[in-house]
């Protein structure tokens, strides 16, 4: 994004007092910020992991290292909030996200073909519940490789892994999503809704 230059001022000119410029960093990342919460399982409670990660940052911003880019500092504290909520749930629950909700319309899709939208949106259906049933490891690594598009560096920083932990779960975690979702390509198992 080319932004970390700009991040680092600004991060500069909260420290030295200037509380205002704070929100700078706040409009820049919110939205990310919160798509990935939303893809680490906060469901309806993305808004609130958002708002403490924020917090959290501006509190410890004074330990953010000079040189290394905001975005993944923070998303790295969104990580650490969405999991502490989610050891916190009596139960597992399912993530409720939609890819629309991930990624910014493009304003197209009224002149897209109907039966075109209606294979996309069966597709995406299928890759989201199958993705929610892959174990969390491979989830995050491939949530935020491919949905947050984050580098192997910003992934490790975000989920805490080292750098070829990351590289490897998400070989395996193609690997897996693959095999499950193989079968259903070619019409080898039932879709049942």
């Amino acid at each position: 994004m080319g932004t970390t230059d700009e991040d680092a001022r600004v991060v500069a000119r909260v420290v030295a007092g200037d509380l205002g410029a704070f929100e700078v960093l706040v409009t820049r990342w919110q939205q990310v910020a919160h798509r990935t919460a939303l893809a680490l399982g906060a469901g309806a409670e993305a808004e609130d992991i958002v708002q403490e990660a924020f917090l959290k940052a501006f509190q410890n911003l004074a330990g953010f290292r000079s040189g290394y880019s905001f975005q993944p500092w923070l998303l790295q504290i969104v990580a650490n909030e969405t999991k502490n909520l989610r050891r916190s749930r009596y139960r597992r629950q399912r993530l409720e996200f939609r890819l629309t909700a991930l990624f910014l319309s493009d304003g197209n899709i009224a002149s897209e073909d109907p039966y075109a939208a209606v294979l996309r949106d069966e597709r995406e259906r299928l890759l989201w519940k199958t993705l929610q049933e892959l174990p969390d490891k491979y989830r995050l690594v491939l949530t935020c490789r491919y949905l947050l598009e984050l580098s192997e560096a910003e992934t490790a920083q975000v989920l805490g892994w080292r750098h070829g932990s990351v590289k490897s779960r998400t070989s395996r975690a193609l690997a897996k999503l693959r095999a499950l979702l193989i079968p259903v390509e070619t019409g080898e198992v039932t879709i049942h809704t």
